[in-house]
């Protein structure tokens, strides 16, 4: 398991780590987004869509617990599973088909879905430092080792 650690002074830096993140994992895994409500988690996932070239709306799918966004040859799926209820809902959503080659999925809240979402490539936490986001990152397959390299690399060299 490799670890890294980004801070974000501001939504400018938050969005520039999104950025960072889509560009490490290459476009494609399973990122589990935690931390409390109004830290971030959106804000990260508006950052790795609008990065990928989506340049509408990115609004947090917080009742239709998936929004789907598609590019050439790759899709990012973000996920808000807070208003989920039973993890097993996640069955009737076809939850297993979200995740295949050339897709990315960024999901918030994943406890709620315990049981029924893949192994996260990277799990990032996001919690409150001074006047900003101390954002914590950790890999959990070789994509995510591979990814957490590449971010510690990048926070590295943006100081």
């Amino acid at each position: 398991m490799l670890v890294g650690q980004y801070f974000a002074e501001d939504e400018a830096a938050m969005l520039k780590f999104g950025q960072q993140l889509l560009a490490a994992l290459e476009s494609e895994g399973v990122v589990f987004l935690q931390g409390d409500l109004g830290l971030g988690k959106t804000t990260l996932a508006r950052g790795v869509i609008r990065a990928a070239g989506h340049v509408g709306a990115v609004k947090s799918p917080t009742y239709t617990l998936v929004e789907p966004y598609e590019f050439s040859g790759s899709m990012i799926f973000h996920f808000d599973l807070y208003r989920l209820s039973d993890p097993e809902e996640l069955e009737y959503l076809g939850i297993r088909d979200y995740f295949s080659k050339n897709t990315l999925s960024l999901i918030e809240w994943p406890d709620k879905g315990a049981g029924f979402l893949p192994l996260a490539d990277l799990e990032i936490s996001l919690a409150i430092q001074g006047e900003g986001r101390l954002v914590s990152y950790q890999s959990f397959t070789e994509r995510g080792r591979l990814a957490v390299s590449r971010l510690n690399l990048a926070s590295n060299g943006s100081r």
